[in-house]
C-alpha cells in the first residue's frame, strides 16, 4: 500500500468543548450541541462575531465569521456563550496527545485539525478505515466531543474527505474515488478557492470540481495566474506537500488588538503600539530571532485599513526599539481618523546573532536595553505578566501588554455565568 494520510477535525470544536466541559466537568444540564447556540465574542469589547455554532443554530442560517448582532437578528433567542481560549488550548492539547498514540508523525494543522501519516502502520492498527474508526471512538470516549476524519494518499484529498457528511464520520477519499465524490461538488468548495476566485470560475462557466478538473490550465492561467494552475493541481487531486512534525520557522511574527473605544489622539495610540511592541518583543526574544522589517496596520471606525512598514539598519527584538520604530510609522501614516484596531507586525526573521552596526549618533545603549528587556521576561514568566508594568499603563484602560488571545477570552467565571 501506498501513502496514507489522515485529516482529523474536531466537529464544532469551541462550541463542543464547551459543551464537554460544561457537561462533564461543572455538571451543567444541557447539551450546547443539541441546542441552537454558538461560542462569540464580546460585544462590548468590540470583538462581536460568531466564532462556532451548533448544528441546530445552522437552520438559521448562523455563520461563522458573521456578526454577533446578524446572529441575533436570524435567532433572538440563540444562546451566546462566550470564548475560554484557555481551556480550548487544553482541548487541543489532549487532542494532539490521543493522535500521537497512533502515529509520531503528527502535523497540527491549527488549534482543532490535523494531519497524520498513518503511512505503515497497517500491522499496528488495521486497514486505515479500521484505525480511522479506532481513532475516532477513542477521541469520543476519552475526551467526550467527536471528529470527523478523512483519508486519502495525501492532505488535500484527506482535507477533503474530512469535509464530507458531519458529524462523527470517516470518510475516504482515494484517487480513484475522486471522480465520483469530489468532481460533482460545487467549485466552492475546494480547498484554496475563496469567493473571488469563485466569483471568477463562474464567469467562465466553472461551476463543479470536475468541471475546473477538467479545464486547460492554460487558460485558467491567463485568468487567475499561478492560483489557476494551483487549483487545477487540487481539483486533479495533486498535492505533494508532507506530514511535518515540526512546524517552520516562523517568517513573521505579529500581533494586534481592537480597542474598546475609538482612539482619537495619537498618545493613547501610541500607547497601544507600547504594549504591541511589549507582545512582540517578547515573542521574538522568546524564539530567540529578529526582525528586519517593522509594520504598523491602522483600521479605522468605518474598518478601513491602512499599513506602512519599514526596514531596519539592524535587525532587533527589544521593546524600546520597535515601539520607536511604531510611533514613527505611525505619525507617517496616521490621518486623524478614529482608530478602532491596531496592529505590529514583523517579517525578514533573523537568527539571534546581533551584528549590529555602530552609529556614532546613536546614544542607545542596546546592551543594557537587551539585558533589561531578558530580565523582565524572566520575572513575568515566572510571576505572571502583570508582576512588571510600565508605569506609563498605570491607573489606565489599555491593558499593558495587548494582541493576541485577550485575557478576557482565556479564562470565563462560570459560576458568575450559571447565575445570570
Amino acid at each position: 500500500m501506498g501513502k496514507v494520510i489522515f485529516h482529523i477535525d474536531v466537529n464544532s470544536a469551541f462550541l463542543s468543548w464547551e459543551a464537554v466541559y460544561r457537561l462533564h466537568h461543572l455538571g451543567w444540564k444541557g447539551d450546547l450541541r443539541e441546542q441552537v447556540s454558538a461560542v462569540g465574542g464580546d460585544m462590548a469589547m468590540r470583538h462581536g462575531i460568531i466564532l462556532a455554532k451548533s448544528i441546530p443554530a445552522k437552520k438559521y442560517r448562523i455563520q461563522t465569521g458573521e456578526s454577533i448582532l446578524e446572529a441575533k437578528q436570524k435567532c433572538p433567542n440563540l444562546i451566546l456563550v462566550p470564548p475560554n481560549y484557555g481551556l480550548y488550548e487544553r482541548c487541543s492539547k489532549a487532542f494532539m496527545g490521543i493522535l500521537q498514540e497512533y502515529s509520531p508523525a503528527v502535523e497540527q494543522y491549527s488549534i482543532d485539525e490535523a494531519f497524520v501519516d498513518m503511512t505503515g502502520t497497517e500491522l499496528l492498527w488495521g486497514t486505515p478505515v479500521e484505525a480511522a474508526e479506532k481513532m475516532r471512538r477513542q477521541i469520543k470516549e476519552r475526551l467526550g466531543f467527536t471528529v470527523n476524519i478523512g483519508i486519502s494518499e495525501n492532505k488535500l484529498l484527506a482535507k477533503m474527505a474530512s469535509d464530507f457528511q458531519k458529524p462523527d464520520r470517516v470518510h475516504t477519499l482515494w484517487k480513484s474515488e475522486i471522480r465520483n465524490k469530489m468532481w460533482p461538488l460545487p467549485v466552492s468548495d475546494l480547498f484554496f478557492v475563496g469567493r473571488a476566485t469563485t466569483k471568477t470560475l463562474f464567469k467562465l462557466g466553472i461551476r463543479t470540481i470536475g468541471d475546473l478538473a477538467k479545464s486547460n490550465p492554460g487558460y485558467l492561467k491567463q485568468h487567475l495566474k499561478k492560483h489557476g494552475e494551483v487549483i487545477w493541481g487540487f481539483a486533479n487531486g495533486i498535492d505533494v506537500s508532507v506530514v511535518q512534525s515540526a512546524p517552520p520557522a516562523n517568517k513573521g511574527y505579529g500581533n494586534s488588538t481592537t480597542i474598546p473605544f475609538d482612539v482619537t489622539d495619537a498618545s493613547t495610540a501610541k500607547l497601544v503600539l507600547l504594549a504591541l511592541a511589549e507582545t512582540v518583543g517578547s515573542r521574538l526574544r522568546g524564539a530567540g530571532v529578529r526582525a528586519e522589517v517593522i509594520a504598523v496596520g491602522i483600521k479605522n471606525y468605518d474598518l478601513s485599513y491602512a499599513s506602512h512598514q519599514m526596514t531596519l539598519q539592524n535587525a532587533t527584538n527589544i521593546t524600546k526599539e520597535i515601539h520607536q520604530c511604531a510611533c514613527q510609522l505611525f505619525d507617517q501614516l496616521w490621518d486623524g481618523t478614529p482608530i478602532r484596531h491596531l496592529g505590529i507586525h514583523t517579517s525578514r526573521i533573523k537568527d539571534q546573532v546581533n551584528m549590529r552596526q555602530l552609529d556614532l549618533f546613536d546614544t542607545n545603549d542596546y546592551e543594557k536595553l537587551e539585558k533589561m528587556d531578558e530580565t523582565i521576561d524572566q520575572i513575568r514568566k515566572r510571576y505572571g505578566n502583570d508582576s512588571v508594568i510600565r508605569a506609563a499603563f498605570l491607573g489606565g484602560c489599555i491593558d499593558h501588554m495587548s494582541g493576541g488571545i485577550s485575557r478576557e477570552k482565556r479564562s470565563v467565571d462560570y459560576e458568575k455565568l450559571k447565575t445570570e
